[in-house]
Protein backbone atom coordinates (compact mmCIF):
# COMPACT_ATOMS: atom_id res chain seq x y z
CA UNK A 1 0.00 0.00 0.00
CA UNK A 2 2.75 2.52 0.97
CA UNK A 3 4.29 2.00 -2.87
CA UNK A 4 0.88 2.54 -4.04
CA UNK A 5 0.61 5.92 -2.18
CA UNK A 6 4.01 6.85 -3.33
CA UNK A 7 3.27 5.98 -6.83
CA UNK A 8 -0.02 7.59 -7.39
CA UNK A 9 -0.16 8.89 -10.82
CA UNK A 10 1.90 5.45 -12.08
CA UNK A 11 -1.16 3.33 -10.75
CA UNK A 12 -3.55 5.81 -11.84
CA UNK A 13 -1.72 5.78 -15.15
CA UNK A 14 -1.87 2.08 -15.66
CA UNK A 15 -5.15 1.59 -14.79
CA UNK A 16 -6.04 4.44 -17.24
CA UNK A 17 -4.39 2.40 -20.10
CA UNK A 18 -6.06 -0.66 -18.63
CA UNK A 19 -9.62 0.97 -19.27
CA UNK A 20 -8.08 1.78 -23.28
CA UNK A 21 -7.22 -1.34 -23.67
CA UNK A 22 -10.74 -2.81 -23.06
CA UNK A 23 -12.31 0.24 -24.90
CA UNK A 24 -9.94 -0.77 -28.39
CA UNK A 25 -11.71 -4.34 -27.48
CA UNK A 26 -15.20 -2.70 -28.63
CA UNK A 27 -14.11 -2.20 -32.32
CA UNK A 28 -16.61 -2.97 -35.18
CA UNK A 29 -15.95 -6.22 -36.32
CA UNK A 30 -17.51 -5.54 -39.29
CA UNK A 31 -14.71 -4.21 -41.39
CA UNK A 32 -11.71 -5.62 -41.42
CA UNK A 33 -10.16 -1.67 -41.99
CA UNK A 34 -11.38 -1.00 -38.49
CA UNK A 35 -9.94 -4.18 -36.95
CA UNK A 36 -6.91 -2.98 -38.57
CA UNK A 37 -7.10 0.30 -36.96
CA UNK A 38 -8.13 -0.99 -33.69
CA UNK A 39 -5.12 -2.90 -33.48
CA UNK A 40 -2.79 -0.12 -34.07
CA UNK A 41 -4.77 2.07 -31.80
CA UNK A 42 -3.76 -1.35 -29.54
CA UNK A 43 -0.02 -0.87 -30.06
CA UNK A 44 0.26 3.18 -29.46
CA UNK A 45 -1.60 1.58 -26.05
CA UNK A 46 0.72 -0.76 -25.28
CA UNK A 47 3.26 1.82 -25.61
CA UNK A 48 1.74 4.28 -23.56
CA UNK A 49 1.78 2.09 -20.79
CA UNK A 50 5.72 0.82 -20.82
CA UNK A 51 6.38 4.62 -20.99
CA UNK A 52 4.29 5.19 -18.49
CA UNK A 53 5.81 1.83 -16.29
CA UNK A 54 9.22 3.59 -16.83
CA UNK A 55 8.63 7.02 -14.66
CA UNK A 56 8.68 6.74 -10.80
CA UNK A 57 6.59 10.27 -10.12
CA UNK A 58 5.92 11.10 -6.48
CA UNK A 59 2.97 11.39 -4.86
CA UNK A 60 1.30 15.01 -4.53
CA UNK A 61 -2.50 16.40 -4.41
CA UNK A 62 -2.26 16.94 -8.07
CA UNK A 63 -0.97 13.00 -8.49
CA UNK A 64 -3.76 11.95 -6.00
CA UNK A 65 -6.75 13.84 -7.68
CA UNK A 66 -5.64 12.95 -10.93
CA UNK A 67 -5.32 8.82 -10.11
CA UNK A 68 -8.62 8.85 -8.48
CA UNK A 69 -10.78 10.94 -10.90
CA UNK A 70 -8.92 8.19 -13.89
CA UNK A 71 -10.13 5.25 -11.85
CA UNK A 72 -13.97 7.04 -11.00
CA UNK A 73 -14.14 7.31 -15.07
CA UNK A 74 -12.78 3.71 -15.43
CA UNK A 75 -15.55 2.78 -13.10
CA UNK A 76 -17.98 4.85 -14.61
CA UNK A 77 -17.14 2.91 -18.38
CA UNK A 78 -17.23 -0.24 -16.94
CA UNK A 79 -20.60 0.13 -15.55
CA UNK A 80 -21.91 1.52 -18.51
CA UNK A 81 -20.38 -1.72 -20.39
CA UNK A 82 -21.59 -4.36 -18.52
CA UNK A 83 -24.19 -5.17 -20.84
CA UNK A 84 -21.58 -6.40 -23.51
CA UNK A 85 -20.21 -8.89 -20.97
CA UNK A 86 -23.04 -10.91 -19.82
CA UNK A 87 -21.95 -14.20 -18.41
CA UNK A 88 -21.79 -17.52 -20.46
CA UNK A 89 -24.11 -20.02 -18.49
CA UNK A 90 -21.70 -23.03 -17.20
CA UNK A 91 -23.03 -26.59 -18.65
CA UNK A 92 -24.70 -28.26 -16.38
CA UNK A 93 -25.08 -24.92 -13.92
CA UNK A 94 -23.49 -26.03 -10.63
CA UNK A 95 -25.89 -26.86 -7.86
CA UNK A 96 -25.16 -26.30 -4.19
CA UNK A 97 -21.81 -24.58 -5.42
CA UNK A 98 -20.37 -27.36 -7.31
CA UNK A 99 -20.86 -29.79 -10.50
CA UNK A 100 -20.80 -33.33 -9.87
CA UNK A 101 -18.99 -35.90 -12.18
CA UNK A 102 -21.96 -37.37 -13.02
CA UNK A 103 -23.81 -34.09 -14.07
CA UNK A 104 -20.97 -32.95 -16.49
CA UNK A 105 -20.78 -36.49 -18.28
CA UNK A 106 -24.55 -36.67 -18.76
CA UNK A 107 -24.58 -32.72 -19.90
CA UNK A 108 -21.07 -33.18 -22.10
CA UNK A 109 -22.98 -35.84 -23.96
CA UNK A 110 -25.92 -33.89 -24.78
CA UNK A 111 -24.72 -30.93 -25.36
CA UNK A 112 -22.04 -32.43 -28.05
CA UNK A 113 -24.72 -34.14 -29.44
CA UNK A 114 -26.72 -30.73 -29.41
CA UNK A 115 -24.08 -29.23 -31.37
CA UNK A 116 -23.42 -31.81 -34.32
CA UNK A 117 -27.25 -31.47 -34.74
CA UNK A 118 -26.82 -27.94 -34.87
CA UNK A 119 -23.84 -28.25 -37.33
CA UNK A 120 -25.79 -30.64 -39.64
CA UNK A 121 -28.92 -28.24 -39.65
CA UNK A 122 -26.98 -25.36 -40.04
CA UNK A 123 -24.92 -27.12 -43.78
CA UNK A 124 -21.65 -26.44 -41.42
CA UNK A 125 -19.10 -29.45 -42.10
CA UNK A 126 -17.45 -31.24 -38.98
CA UNK A 127 -14.86 -33.86 -38.70
CA UNK A 128 -16.60 -37.40 -38.01
CA UNK A 129 -17.75 -37.47 -34.58
CA UNK A 130 -16.10 -34.25 -33.61
CA UNK A 131 -16.03 -33.85 -29.81
CA UNK A 132 -15.41 -29.87 -29.27
CA UNK A 133 -12.45 -30.37 -27.89
CA UNK A 134 -13.50 -32.76 -25.24
CA UNK A 135 -12.26 -35.90 -26.71
CA UNK A 136 -10.82 -36.74 -23.77
CA UNK A 137 -13.80 -36.27 -21.60
CA UNK A 138 -15.79 -37.20 -23.84
CA UNK A 139 -16.19 -41.19 -23.00
CA UNK A 140 -15.47 -40.63 -19.16
CA UNK A 141 -18.26 -40.74 -16.38
CA UNK A 142 -15.20 -39.73 -13.73
CA UNK A 143 -13.11 -36.83 -13.47
CA UNK A 144 -10.08 -35.50 -12.16
CA UNK A 145 -11.29 -34.02 -8.44
CA UNK A 146 -11.98 -30.50 -9.04
CA UNK A 147 -12.11 -30.31 -13.21
CA UNK A 148 -16.22 -30.61 -13.61
CA UNK A 149 -16.69 -26.92 -12.44
CA UNK A 150 -13.82 -25.85 -14.37
CA UNK A 151 -15.04 -28.13 -17.57
CA UNK A 152 -18.69 -26.87 -17.03
CA UNK A 153 -17.74 -23.53 -17.55
CA UNK A 154 -15.45 -24.39 -20.69
CA UNK A 155 -18.29 -26.74 -21.98
CA UNK A 156 -20.46 -23.24 -21.82
CA UNK A 157 -18.55 -21.13 -23.92
CA UNK A 158 -17.32 -23.94 -26.43
CA UNK A 159 -21.00 -24.07 -27.40
CA UNK A 160 -21.53 -20.11 -27.62
CA UNK A 161 -18.51 -19.75 -29.40
CA UNK A 162 -19.77 -23.10 -32.18
CA UNK A 163 -23.22 -21.60 -32.39
CA UNK A 164 -21.99 -18.15 -33.76
CA UNK A 165 -20.07 -20.01 -36.37
CA UNK A 166 -23.29 -21.90 -37.15
CA UNK A 167 -25.23 -19.09 -37.25
CA UNK A 168 -23.14 -17.86 -40.21
CA UNK A 169 -23.17 -20.62 -42.01
CA UNK A 170 -19.37 -21.04 -42.52
CA UNK A 171 -18.66 -24.33 -44.51
CA UNK A 172 -16.63 -26.06 -42.01
CA UNK A 173 -15.25 -26.02 -38.23
CA UNK A 174 -12.45 -27.56 -38.27
CA UNK A 175 -11.63 -27.59 -34.58
CA UNK A 176 -11.96 -25.17 -31.45
CA UNK A 177 -9.08 -25.39 -28.95
CA UNK A 178 -9.04 -24.22 -25.09
CA UNK A 179 -7.13 -24.26 -22.27
CA UNK A 180 -5.57 -27.62 -20.47
CA UNK A 181 -7.76 -26.58 -17.18
CA UNK A 182 -7.78 -31.00 -16.12
CA UNK A 183 -5.59 -33.69 -15.53
CA UNK A 184 -7.85 -35.78 -17.70
CA UNK A 185 -6.64 -32.95 -20.66
CA UNK A 186 -2.99 -34.88 -20.46
CA UNK A 187 -4.58 -37.96 -22.29
CA UNK A 188 -6.09 -35.78 -24.92
CA UNK A 189 -5.48 -34.54 -28.68
CA UNK A 190 -2.88 -32.19 -28.88
CA UNK A 191 -5.24 -30.30 -31.47
CA UNK A 192 -7.83 -29.64 -28.75
CA UNK A 193 -5.61 -27.44 -26.15
CA UNK A 194 -3.47 -23.94 -26.65
CA UNK A 195 -0.25 -23.75 -25.01
CA UNK A 196 -1.50 -20.63 -23.47
CA UNK A 197 -3.13 -19.37 -20.18
CA UNK A 198 -5.92 -16.97 -19.14
CA UNK A 199 -5.08 -13.10 -18.12
CA UNK A 200 -6.05 -11.93 -14.76
CA UNK A 201 -6.10 -8.47 -13.66
CA UNK A 202 -7.94 -6.35 -11.53
CA UNK A 203 -11.37 -5.92 -13.58
CA UNK A 204 -11.48 -9.49 -15.63
CA UNK A 205 -10.47 -12.66 -16.44
CA UNK A 206 -9.61 -12.97 -20.14
CA UNK A 207 -9.70 -16.76 -21.45
CA UNK A 208 -8.33 -17.52 -24.66
CA UNK A 209 -9.46 -19.68 -27.41
CA UNK A 210 -9.13 -20.70 -31.05
CA UNK A 211 -11.12 -21.52 -33.89
CA UNK A 212 -10.25 -23.01 -37.10
CA UNK A 213 -13.26 -22.66 -39.71
CA UNK A 214 -13.52 -22.57 -43.47
CA UNK A 215 -15.37 -20.08 -45.13
CA UNK A 216 -15.92 -17.82 -48.04
CA UNK A 217 -15.85 -13.79 -47.73
CA UNK A 218 -18.98 -13.01 -46.31
CA UNK A 219 -19.31 -15.78 -44.15
CA UNK A 220 -16.12 -14.52 -42.62
CA UNK A 221 -17.21 -11.38 -42.20
CA UNK A 222 -21.06 -12.75 -40.75
CA UNK A 223 -18.95 -14.32 -37.93
CA UNK A 224 -17.11 -10.94 -37.05
CA UNK A 225 -20.02 -9.12 -37.36
CA UNK A 226 -21.80 -11.85 -35.18
CA UNK A 227 -19.15 -12.01 -32.38
CA UNK A 228 -18.93 -7.92 -32.28
CA UNK A 229 -22.74 -8.10 -31.75
CA UNK A 230 -22.71 -10.80 -29.13
CA UNK A 231 -23.66 -9.87 -25.66
CA UNK A 232 -21.27 -12.14 -24.37
CA UNK A 233 -17.95 -10.42 -23.61
CA UNK A 234 -15.61 -11.56 -26.59
CA UNK A 235 -13.28 -9.80 -28.72
CA UNK A 236 -11.07 -11.13 -31.39
CA UNK A 237 -7.41 -10.35 -30.46
CA UNK A 238 -6.02 -12.14 -34.07
CA UNK A 239 -7.16 -13.44 -37.66
CA UNK A 240 -5.13 -15.75 -39.82
CA UNK A 241 -7.00 -16.16 -43.34
CA UNK A 242 -4.71 -17.87 -45.92
CA UNK A 243 -6.50 -20.07 -48.95
CA UNK A 244 -8.26 -23.59 -48.19
CA UNK A 245 -6.83 -26.55 -49.86
CA UNK A 246 -9.87 -28.73 -50.63
CA UNK A 247 -9.46 -31.52 -48.18
CA UNK A 248 -11.83 -35.04 -48.49
CA UNK A 249 -14.52 -33.60 -46.31
CA UNK A 250 -14.78 -31.17 -48.82
CA UNK A 251 -15.87 -33.09 -51.41
CA UNK A 252 -19.61 -33.03 -51.21
CA UNK A 253 -19.83 -29.45 -50.70
CA UNK A 254 -21.56 -26.96 -52.48
CA UNK A 255 -19.53 -25.59 -55.69
CA UNK A 256 -17.45 -22.42 -55.94
CA UNK A 257 -19.66 -19.97 -56.36
CA UNK A 258 -19.02 -17.54 -59.73
CA UNK A 259 -19.90 -14.05 -60.05
CA UNK A 260 -20.48 -12.80 -63.45
CA UNK A 261 -19.13 -9.25 -63.58
CA UNK A 262 -21.04 -6.63 -66.28
CA UNK A 263 -19.14 -6.60 -69.59
CA UNK A 264 -18.35 -3.46 -71.95
CA UNK A 265 -20.55 -3.64 -74.73
CA UNK A 266 -19.22 -5.96 -77.06
CA UNK A 267 -15.91 -7.45 -74.62
CA UNK A 268 -15.69 -10.85 -73.20
CA UNK A 269 -17.56 -11.28 -69.92
CA UNK A 270 -15.38 -11.01 -66.61
CA UNK A 271 -16.17 -14.07 -63.99
CA UNK A 272 -14.46 -13.52 -60.11
CA UNK A 273 -14.24 -17.11 -59.09
CA UNK A 274 -14.26 -16.62 -55.32
CA UNK A 275 -11.77 -19.14 -53.18
CA UNK A 276 -12.88 -20.92 -50.48
CA UNK A 277 -10.85 -19.51 -47.36
CA UNK A 278 -9.13 -20.96 -43.91
CA UNK A 279 -9.64 -18.82 -40.85
CA UNK A 280 -8.30 -18.76 -37.71
CA UNK A 281 -9.17 -16.70 -34.98
CA UNK A 282 -8.14 -16.23 -31.51
CA UNK A 283 -11.03 -14.95 -29.16
CA UNK A 284 -10.94 -13.64 -25.88
CA UNK A 285 -13.69 -14.31 -23.38
CA UNK A 286 -14.00 -12.04 -21.03
CA UNK A 287 -15.62 -12.33 -17.50
CA UNK A 288 -15.60 -9.37 -14.95
CA UNK A 289 -14.57 -10.13 -11.78
CA UNK A 290 -17.58 -10.04 -9.55
CA UNK A 291 -16.57 -6.58 -7.89
CA UNK A 292 -16.69 -4.54 -11.09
Amino acid sequence: MAWIKQNLLFVGGCVFALALLAAAGFYDFQSLERNSKAKESLSEIYAQLNQLNQHKPSASDENTAAAREQESQLRKWLSQTKGYFTPIDPIPAPTGGEVKSEQFANALRRTIHDLQQESAASSVLLAPDYNFSFTAQRTLVRFAPGSPQLLSVQLGEVKAISEIFFAAHVNALDGVQRLRVSDDDSNGTQSDYLDDQSTTNSFAVLTPYEITFRAFGPEVAQVLAKFASSPHGFIVKGINVAPAEIAAPMADAAPTPLTTMPAARGALQTVLDEKLLRVTLMVDVVKLTPKN
